[in-house]
């Protein structure tokens, strides 16, 4: 009996403990109130669904069903959902108004509200519902022997109506199963755009009916079937995801120009003839607008391509035309000429307008990247904005110009995730930049953004590392409050969501360890792991050499492909040298130093290591100079002994080498300061 109650003055203590700071909620809701007591989980616990609601509804309850009986084990006895009210007695009631559409400007709103014996969702469509039991499996929580929900009442909707992450399936195929799992991630954080990029030079990735040639001839064999487009569309429907498919023209149009030469812009004594590229970077294979058969193939395209994707938007690219192959060809020149076109521009606008009644004739509106802008393209496209600084849209750059001419706008410059940049730059990125002088229709047209994930470095084991847990810290700034900015309380949740995602599939954690494996020739990780935990790939697409150094076949099972932005030692090392530098206290002193002895213990490990494994070799030379360094500052911080600063300083920079391994030291600049 004595025991009994010593656990449940346990369970009552933690209960009443529970405060907003504890709570790892992402994105972070509008409002939140707690309130006194908590909800206690049983096997017994079900759902009930009221109202007009879509469907998939059904579907989604189900899925947080299994997720929540995954996570406390509790065998709860309710199975599948599938109609209005079965379950009256429920003590989940979700009440949804109408049936949700996926389009953009939907309501996406809920309330949530959690008392000790009902919780409820209310929300005008099931795109909000759904929302609501993402939020209610985040707000779970656990003593030592049963789980409860906090009371509390929450009032939520998103910031932006289009939170979107692009994947770029045309560089590396990445195949059903990696798609499926990052929409599921997706939803998790309440994103509701899944931007597909499906053509470029190094691939054409949907399978044609009509124009068989294209995946023959350009795909290299690796290309999703009509069937698996349509489950995929279906798959994120119920998940309450728009998809919007990318055919990227005129540029970027090497694969398709290998299956169709004949209308592309190369001037030849011969037969004309281009190949899927093999390497990355800006190529000047362009399709010819002075050429109806180009017209005629992309309408026969469109016909086909259109009815997969019942979405309102297409995405036509129309980035990166370099126009060498215009220039060069004097055909187009002479059409340049007869249509008063001043430039490739202009000729490259006539191009754009021929697609849109393709595009009108399938109900469908067109997206391009921000090159399409001009002002006789028609205001229904949608201007994607990718270049310049948050600074240059401020002072008039491609966002904020489409803003006030009168274009609907979404941003992904900030937001380009394969750059490797930490996960501070993406999530201090706001869509509307504070010192943008905007009117509140203005505002209004910037409808959010789009992480965007370019493949050239990405493979399905490592893709979901460069996705996650960034893109969630994207996905909060594009649905939370814009004084949300706290980087502390989100390192502090980026944890748990982080792990939460393996519960969907994501393989951002597991498979680092599959990589490591391969380098060490199935020896012993830890070593190779540590250094890791203080490694990040080289930035802003410094590791490919200007698309040179990696082809579409090169290895990606690498180091550098173990190793992820925001490197998990990084952080804690920079926080112990702050709190030392601050005060030289023997704790901090302590805090400090056992980071020194444990990399000069890791790359005496990874010496032995590389003795039956050559992939370790390149790595020796950046861990050396951290050994070095590391050996230098134990003298100095504990034996208090003087070293030649000409020394260190070469030490220094010898840790700020970008030669090895394709990776760089991300604990340089905290070395940096204790020097």
């Amino acid at each position: 009996m004595k025991y009994i109650l010593i656990l449940l003055f346990a369970a009552f203590v933690s209960n009443a403990q529970i405060q907003k700071e504890q709570l790892n909620l992402m994105p972070w809701p509008q409002n939140i109130n707690l309130t006194a007591g908590t909800f206690a989980l049983s096997k017994n616990f079900k759902v009930n669904i009221t109202g007009n609601p879509n469907p998939r509804i059904f579907i989604g309850a189900t899925r947080f069903l299994r997720r929540l009986d995954g996570r406390t084990g509790l065998f709860l006895e309710q199975s599948f959902l599938t109609k209005v009210n079965e379950s009256p007695e429920a003590e989940l009631q979700i009440n949804c108004v109408r049936n949700g559409k996926i389009a953009i400007n939907e309501d996406e709103s809920y309330k949530l509200i959690i008392a000790s014996d009902k919780i409820t969702i209310n929300a005008t469509s099931d795109l909000g519902a759904l929302h609501g039991l993402e939020t209610l499996l985040q707000l779970l929580q656990n003593n030592s022997s049963s789980y409860y929900f906090p009371a509390v009442e929450i009032t939520d909707s998103p910031r932006f109506t289009w939170r979107g992450l692009m994947i770029d399936g045309a560089r590396h195929f990445q195949p059903v199963d990696v798609i499926k799992r990052n929409l599921d991630a997706m939803a998790s954080m309440k994103m509701n755009v899944f931007h597909w990029h499906l053509v470029d030079d190094q691939g054409w990735r949907i399978e044609m009916k009509k124009h068989s040639k294209l995946t023959e001839l350009a795909s290299d064999g690796s290309y999703y079937t009509q069937e698996e487009i349509k489950n995929i569309v279906k798959y994120a429907d119920e998940r309450g995801i728009l998809v919007i498919p990318e055919i990227d023209i005129p540029g970027h149009a090497s694969a398709l120009l290998t299956a169709y030469p004949e209308v592309g812009s190369k001037v030849s004594d011969g037969k004309v003839t281009y190949e899927v590229q093999r390497n990355s970077g800006i190529f000047n294979a362009t399709l010819d607008p002075s050429n109806p058969k180009t017209y005629q193939l992309l309408s026969e395209i469109f016909d086909e391509v259109c009815p997969l994707f019942p979405g309102e938007y297409f995405h036509i690219g129309g980035d990166e035309n370099n126009g060498k192959e215009w220039n060069a060809n004097p055909k187009i020149q002479e059409f340049k000429k007869k249509y008063n076109l001043a430039n490739n521009h202009d000729l490259q606008t006539y191009f754009n307008m021929q697609l849109i009644p393709m595009l009108k004739k399938h109900n469908k509106k067109m997206m391009g990247w921000e090159e399409i802008m001009t002002e006789n393209m028609s205001k229904d496209a949608i201007i994607h904005a990718w270049r310049g600084t948050n600074e240059g849209l401020a002072s008039g750059g491609s966002l904020i110009k489409a803003a006030k001419s009168g274009f609907n706008t979404v941003l992904s410059n900030g937001y380009y995730i394969d750059l490797m940049l930490g996960v501070e730059k993406h999530y201090l990125n706001d869509p509307i930049p504070k010192n943008s002088i905007l009117t509140p229709d203005e505002k209004a047209r910037i409808l959010g953004g789009e992480a965007a994930m370019w493949s050239e470095l990405a493979t399905p084991s490592n893709i979901d590392s460069r996705i996650w847990p960034r893109t969630a810290a994207i996905a909060e700034r594009l649905w939370s409050n814009e004084n949300v900015t706290d980087m502390i309380s989100l390192r502090k949740r980026l944890k748990t969501i982080s792990f939460r995602l393996e519960e969907l599939g994501i393989t951002h954690l597991r498979n680092k360890e599959v990589i490591l494996r391969n380098i060490s020739n199935n020896q012993k990780i830890e070593a190779l792991n540590d250094f890791s935990n203080v490694c990040e790939p080289l930035k802003n697409y410094t590791r490919n050499g200007g698309g040179k150094k990696y082809r579409m076949h090169s290895p990606l099972t690498l180091f550098a492909d173990a190793c992820t932005a925001d490197a998990l030692d990084v952080f804690d090392f920079d926080t112990a040298v702050k709190n030392y530098l601050e005060n030289k206290s023997q704790e901090n002193q302590i805090l400090v130093t056992n980071f020194f002895r444990k990399w000069i213990a890791m790359n005496a490990d990874l010496i032995s290591l590389s003795a039956n494994a050559p992939l370790v070799q390149p790595l020796l030379p950046l861990s050396k100079s951290l050994n070095d360094l590391s050996q230098q500052l134990l003298l100095i911080i504990e034996n208090k002994q003087t070293v030649n600063p000409t020394i260190l300083n070469d030490l220094l920079e010898q840790c700020n080498s970008k030669k090895n391994a394709d990776v760089e030291l991300a604990v340089y600049n905290s070395l940096k300061k204790l020097l």
